[in-house]
């Protein structure tokens, strides 16, 4: 019988990340997060919100994933973009044509294996956007890959 790919992320990876990300806020002493792991094709492989989220946190820690996803890098580079004159417009679309699921701001990393391929992205929403980031960086290191922020 035929299997089917991983398309990136395994679930033991995604898990990793997403226990290690939460770790890394525990240990500075963040606000309570929201973790949104993705698999290079962009589907959900883990979603874990502390107790004590605000509203809407899985949206956002998903957006900044997914717009990561949707350029191939990280989402301080969107953060950028955005704030460039030139780019406005295109970040503007890139909202529009994501429906919305292209959040940019820090927080958005990608997962990169050893052979610089994309595996998949981890979003992070809760505290500011660069303790998000941190905590995404510390999860992706935890499973043994590379963390892509657009720096």
């Amino acid at each position: 019988m035929p299997k089917y790919p991983t398309n990136g992320l395994t679930l033991a990876q995604a898990s990793t990340i997403a226990d290690a990300a939460l770790a890394k806020g525990r240990a500075l002493g963040l606000q309570p997060l929201t973790v949104v792991v993705l698999d290079a094709g962009g589907q959900v492989k883990v979603i874990k919100r502390e107790d004590g989220c605000s509203l809407m946190r899985a949206e956002i820690a998903g957006g900044k994933a997914n717009g990561a996803l949707a350029l191939g890098v990280g989402s301080q580079e969107l953060a950028k973009r955005s704030q460039n004159p030139a780019m406005q417009g295109f970040v503007n679309a890139l909202s529009d044509i994501t429906g919305g699921r292209a959040v940019p701001v820090p927080g958005g990393v990608l997962a990169v294996g050893k052979d610089d391929v994309i595996l998949g992205a981890v979003g992070i929403s809760g505290d500011v956007s660069l303790k998000d980031e941190e905590c995404c960086i510390a999860g992706i290191e935890a499973a043994g890959l590379v963390a892509s922020t657009g720096a």
